[in-house]
């Protein structure tokens, strides 16, 4: 297949080298024509020892005319629904835009998405976690009802974000980028809401239903060009009235990601990078002896294993995919929900 990506930046690399290796043709587009010397010169080598020479490096001006199975939009947010209705417009079998969707103002969403279905070009969301063994593991074992009803679900993304810089190391700080302006998506809220989507997929799993009510408090840093949440502790609540818990931040040293879902019987636990390399599964069944599934995996294999589900959704045409564009924009609902509730310091109902 052949693959367009705008953004040249650390994600726009993931996926031409996930591309690469899926053996796909590839093609970066970016405004910048030193984010492009960047990425042959610099990122790329540096992470998969050697610069590709099938990858063709083009100005967004300069960008052919041709047509591409898939194309990818990893730019910042701010960008995500202005180019992803551009790639609309060049009828791709599909668009996969990456996490967090949009900005929190959710503008021109219903747009994307009804552009999309009058398309039938189906759009997918970056939330490569939930597609990764681990997750795909969790669900087996909720399947198997071995913990009884469940009571409620925790996720937590806590990482400081001095590994995302040490990424773009021609960036001082968050002020020089979108992560440190909420209304560009930014934040901890945006940049680490793996956490939400996670809790939200699992939510539905369990049959608990979409969340409807957002009780949200965030520590919002507000200084000279930036204002952004360092920390933002969301609890939701169901349509069902499962009740449960979500805690993002971008200051926890070393990282921890990690979500329980807990029964009456006993419970699940989801950890990513537990260890260096490595993502587990706790089963823990009270009356049973725990069980530990371990699986070993690198940055890459993330993106890698992400386009494997979506090659494997296209074959099959039938697009139930949990990174789906529907699951992507409730996402983006319960954030902009919980900024709200953050703001007007009350609980806000979630309209879908």
């Amino acid at each position: 297949m052949k693959v367009k990506i705008y953004g040249a930046g650390s994600i726009g690399n993931h996926l031409a080298n996930a591309s690469r290796q899926m053996g796909w043709s590839v093609d970066i587009c970016d405004v910048d024509r030193s984010a492009l010397k960047r990425t042959k010169n610099e990122i790329y080598p540096s992470r998969y020892k050697k610069w590709d020479k099938g990858i063709r490096l083009f100005e967004n001006k300069n960008a052919p005319k041709e047509y591409y199975d898939l194309i990818f939009v990893g730019t910042p947010p701010d960008k995500h629904i202005e180019l992803g209705l551009e790639a609309l417009n060049q009828n791709p079998k599909a668009i996969i835009i990456e996490k967090p969707l949009c900005t929190p103002d959710l503008k021109n969403v219903d747009k994307l998405k009804k552009m999309s279905i009058q398309k039938n070009i189906p759009i997918f969301v970056g939330y490569d976690h939930i597609v990764g063994e681990a997750s795909e593991k969790l669900v087996k074992l909720l399947n198997e009802n071995s913990i009884g009803k469940i009571l409620t679900i925790d996720f937590e993304f806590r990482e400081h974000w001095e590994g995302i810089f040490a990424a773009h190391h021609w960036l001082k700080g968050p002020e020089e980028t979108y992560l440190g302006n909420i209304k560009f998506g930014g934040g901890a809220s945006g940049e680490h809401s793996h956490a939400l989507n996670l809790w939200q997929y699992f939510a539905e799993i369990v049959g608990a239903g979409k969340v409807s009510e957002v009780q949200a408090s965030m520590d919002i840093v507000s200084q000279k060009n930036v204002f952004y949440d360092r920390i933002s502790c969301l609890n939701l609540k169901t349509e069902s009235g499962l009740f449960g818990r979500v805690v993002q931040d971008v200051i926890t040293k070393p990282a921890r990601k990690w979500g329980r879902i807990q029964g009456e019987n006993g419970y699940f636990e989801w950890e990513c990078g537990f260890e260096n390399g490595k993502d587990r599964i706790i089963k823990n069944c009270y009356s049973k002896e725990k069980e530990i599934f371990v699986f070993e995996k690198s940055r890459p294999d993330d993106f890698i294993n992400e386009l494997k589900h979506i090659e494997k959704v296209l074959k099959s045409k039938k697009n139930n995919s949990p990174i789906s564009l529907d699951k992507g924009i409730n996402t983006m609902r319960v954030l902009s929900a919980a900024h709200k509730s953050n703001s007007q310091k009350e609980t806000i109902f979630v309209k879908y």
